[in-house]
């Protein structure tokens, strides 16, 4: 018997394994991503992360992984949402590093401050937009309850988490 994505697998057996790997892996990437972009977490976009800091994000989200590893769909989602993530943090994470977190706040401010207030939110939003019209493809018409799905579900939780995190960051200014 095949398995589907779509099946919930018993914790310990060997596709959990698997799918509990795929889940940590992309949260790992997630967090080694932020910590080295703001290993202070004065740049976190997430405030639910921001508040549990390091002590308490690292067990839970290796506890949360184990558990979405029950879940294939879920974790191929999780890891795909996750990848993303960690990607858009690796792209300038060296340059926050390099400037300091406070002082790449004070640029990223003083740019926001040079330009006119909605072009930011528009170019965001158009970032968030593009990114999810593949997700919304895959998940309209790839093969129900099967990868390319679930694959789907993650790239449009990561334009809906790229999308209101931003612009929650805006909005705070």
């Amino acid at each position: 018997m095949t398995l589907t994505v779509a099946e919930f697998v018993v914790p310990g057996s060997g596709p959990w394994w698997l799918f509990a790997g795929l889940a940590l892996a992309g949260r790992s990437a997630d967090l080694i991503s932020t910590y080295i972009a703001t290993p202070n977490l004065a740049l976190e976009g997430n405030p639910l992360a921001r508040r549990l800091g390091w002590r308490w994000g690292i067990p839970i989200n290796a506890l949360a992984s184990l558990g979405i590893g029950c879940f294939p769909s879920l974790a191929i989602a999780v890891a795909t949402t996750s990848a993303l993530v960690a990607a858009r943090n690796f792209q300038n994470a060296w340059i926050m590093r390099s400037m300091g977190e406070w002082q790449y706040r004070l640029w990223m401010s003083e740019r926001l401050d040079q330009t006119s207030r909605p072009l930011p939110a528009l170019c965001f939003l158009a970032e968030s937009l593009l990114t999810l019209m593949p997700g919304l493809a895959l998940l309209v018409f790839a093969e129900s309850s099967g990868v390319a799905q679930a694959v789907g579900m993650g790239i449009t939780a990561y334009s809906a988490a790229v999308a209101l995190f931003t612009l929650m960051a805006l909005w705070r200014r």
